[in-house]
């Protein structure tokens, strides 16, 4: 990716999850980062492009809060409430917010959205020689994505939180 393309797009990324996308168009999103629409379409060839770009940079970010500076001889559990505590953090709940916004896009365009988290928890894993596990990690990312949704539209964070140490209990006391 270029240089300057990448720069637009963080800059997008970040316009849209302060104050989502939903049915902007180019022009509105051009303007609000300071663009114009030409270079949108040169960048990302339509606005189905700019989205699937959106959608592949928050999905890239967030899984690098799982996959970056894990501690040696950290255990799944460590991992799963480490992640946790990083997605759940107030200053990622707009980017959580736009991943949603976005999922629906990533379901028309039929963009996986969970095998590239199956695929970096199977690196982390392997860096900490712990067995790789992907039905309990396809498990824990579909946990943390509802539990996800119930914080960013107004849920209990504690709540959620003790949602997800009770899992990881439940994951210790039981390996298949």
């Amino acid at each position: 990716m270029s240089d300057s393309r990448d720069a637009l797009l963080g800059r997008i990324v970040a316009e849209v999850a302060a104050n989502g996308l939903g049915d902007r168009s180019l022009r509105d999103l051009a303007t609000a980062v300071g663009s114009s629409h030409r270079m949108l379409l040169y960048h990302f060839g339509s606005r189905d492009g700019l989205v699937a770009a959106i959608v592949a940079r928050v999905e890239a970010e967030q899984r690098a809060l799982m996959t970056d500076d894990v501690p040696a001889g950290a255990s799944a559990a460590d991992v799963i409430l480490r992640v946790w505590a990083r997605v759940s953090a107030p200053e990622v709940r707009p980017l959580v917010r736009l991943f949603f916004e976005t999922v629906a896009y990533a379901g028309r365009e039929g963009t996986d959205l969970t095998s590239a988290w199956l695929d970096d928890a199977a690196q982390v894993a392997a860096r900490l020689g712990i067995p790789a596990d992907p039905v309990g990690t396809r498990l824990g990312v579909a946990l943390m994505r509802g539990l996800l949704v119930d914080v960013v539209t107004g849920g209990d964070v504690e709540a959620a939180t003790a949602a997800v140490e009770r899992f990881v209990a439940l994951i210790k006391d039981f390996r298949p």
